[in-house]
């Protein structure tokens, strides 16, 4: 026997609705909470993912702005290494002191 295809859908929609009945709600709240874990420590767990977070940005941020680059100890060695550059063709480089490992690194970027 064959159910009309509203009848089908009808009993479908009704299958997929949770019930009203407390003992039900009661039993899905269960498992809910059993799938959640133990949450007494979340608030710790939390802090932890953003102490993680915040040091993997820094590390990359101090790869990006100084351990990629040459190093130079002082301004008159970046400045000797702009003047070789130079010899190269290679003009409109400075130097600044970087603020992650106190050294002297290369720029073409204008200063503000």
């Amino acid at each position: 026997m064959r159910l009309p295809s509203n009848a089908l859908r009808l009993s479908c929609s009704r299958r997929a609705m949770a019930s009203n009945k407390r003992s039900a709600r009661q039993r899905q709240r269960a498992v809910f909470e059993a799938q959640l874990g133990d949450m007494s420590d979340v608030f710790s767990r939390e802090e932890r993912r953003q102490e993680r977070f915040e040091q993997r940005k820094e590390a990359a941020l101090r790869h990006k702005a100084c351990e990629s680059k040459n190093r130079y100890a002082t301004r008159l060695e970046a400045e000797d290494a702009i003047a070789a550059c130079a010899a190269y063709g290679r003009v409109g480089l400075t130097c600044y002191r970087c603020a992650h490992c106190k050294g002297w690194h290369l720029t073409s970027h204008a200063r503000a």
